[in-house]
């Protein structure tokens, strides 16, 4: 019985000394000895991750990881961008070619669960859809039937676009391509009638890569879920934890009204006390993680909030156009809903 008891309290020790303060992942090491966040994006989609002629990166998901490196690095700049495909994304994340991806990437369970990595959350609710010829006469997916779709392989698009023509008893020929650039340059020069993929991706394809927008036509029809979001490698709880807490923070903002503009006035004289958590004006959320208190303000001061972030790459305010939608605040009809701070 003594043994017993000497066991349960050892454990419940243990426990409690494991639960209190994060300790720093192989990953984190990495960073701070590099000075960088290695972060893998897609090799170019307008609103998300895309390099202009001298190399410099704009999109969602890129805003995302320089949030991370202001956060645990102290600043936007250091990060490492490196362009993968489809194909390539995966096994670049599991080898350590990456720290991070956050590459317009669908979390599935068989991603989840089958490739060594974890999702840190949700950055984009999106679904997929179908892009046509404005002269092709077509309105909806369901007049279809028989044609010729182009699609990217080693995608969740490529498996949605089987069960859709299967569930709707139509036909189709897929004409597939390895790259996003093949594909869409093999849909604009008329190999294919059809061109698939996330609604977003629609809308950056039409509004930036079309070669005259007028010509093309999004389908009503939004055929499946892509819940969007950044993932890390399995078997580093630590810097998971850093990973998912840095994108909820930037939620969280929003929510509380804290912008990139206002955070220091917020700071200094805010008495909400979720405010003041997140800006690591009292307790210490930045401990747990095994960071400093000011991670959070680094990540909103420098990037903004979800919403500065959403608005200015995909939003209303840029080339795409897309409203919120069920990118929203939960209080405004949304999906985005930030686990507490505290």
């Amino acid at each position: 019985m003594r043994r017993t008891k000497w066991f349960a309290a050892a454990t419940v020790a243990a426990f409690v000394g494991a639960a209190g303060v994060a300790q720093a992942g192989d990953t984190f090491d990495s960073v701070m000895e590099r000075g960088t966040v290695r972060c893998g994006v897609n090799t170019g989609l307008a609103g998300f991750s895309i390099a202009d002629d001298q190399g410099n990166w704009t999109g969602l998901d890129v805003d995302y990881c320089r949030a991370v490196a202001a956060a645990v690095v102290g600043d936007s700049d250091k990060v490492e961008f490196v362009p993968l495909s489809a194909q390539q994304r995966f096994t670049a994340l599991q080898s350590g070619e990456v720290d991070v991806l956050s590459r317009n990437t669908t979390w599935t369970l068989t991603r989840d669960v089958s490739l060594g990595i974890h999702f840190a959350g949700i950055n984009f609710y999106d679904g997929q859809g179908f892009m046509v010829p404005a002269d092709l006469g077509v309105d909806s997916a369901k007049q279809l039937d028989g044609a010729e779709v182009c699609v990217q392989t080693g995608t969740t698009t490529e498996l949605n676009l089987a069960d859709y023509f299967r569930a709707q008893n139509m036909s189709f020929k897929p004409v597939v391509f390895e790259g996003f650039e093949e594909s869409l340059s093999a849909f604009f020069a008329g190999r294919c009638q059809v061109y698939t993929t996330d609604k977003s991706g629609l809308a950056a394809i039409k509004s930036v890569d079309a070669p005259n927008p007028d010509d093309y036509k999004i389908l009503p029809e939004t055929i499946s879920k892509e819940p969007l979001g950044p993932s890390v490698r399995r078997g580093d709880d630590a810097w998971f934890a850093i990973a998912k807490w840095v994108l909820i923070a930037l939620v969280q903002a929003e929510e509380s009204g804290i912008t990139s503009d206002n955070i220091d006035d917020m700071k200094a004289n805010s008495d909400n006390p979720m405010v003041k958590r997140v800006l690591g004006a009292s307790g210490d959320m930045g401990e747990k993680l095994g960071l400093d208190p000011e991670w959070a303000y680094r990540a909103i001061k420098q990037m903004g909030n979800y919403g500065e972030m959403y608005d200015r790459n995909v939003g209303m305010e840029s080339p795409l156009g897309l409203d919120r939608g069920l990118n929203a605040q939960w209080t405004d009809g949304g999906l985005m809903y930030a686990p507490p701070i505290r």
